[in-house]
């Protein structure tokens, strides 16, 4: 409902947000680790994204953007790299 996008609108947009101070932070060339070691509360989105990619590969779903989260947040690849990673995918029909 509403209350639920409105959640979403202030993660995505709003510097209070911790999901989106971690992902600023991040851009800004911190890690994961530097970053979450001095919050003060969770961002969520930063374990939930290795819960979302192992469930995917589980069930054979693909999840190249949640992927892409998780390897920024592991350390696995650069911003830069996921951003091409993503932007050489094929076009397809989505199911």
């Amino acid at each position: 409902g509403l209350s639920g996008l409105g959640d979403l609108v202030l993660s995505g947009s709003s510097a209070q947000s911790r999901n989106f101070r971690l992902g600023f932070e991040l851009g800004q060339g911190r890690t994961s680790a530097e970053i979450l070691g001095m919050q003060h509360g969770v961002s969520e989105g930063a374990y939930t994204a290795s819960v979302v990619v192992d469930l995917a590969l589980r069930h054979g779903v693909e999840v190249p953007i949640s992927g892409a989260v998780n390897d920024v947040l592991t350390a696995s690849a650069s911003i830069d790299e996921v951003i091409g990673r993503l932007l050489q995918r094929p076009l397809k029909a989505e199911d």
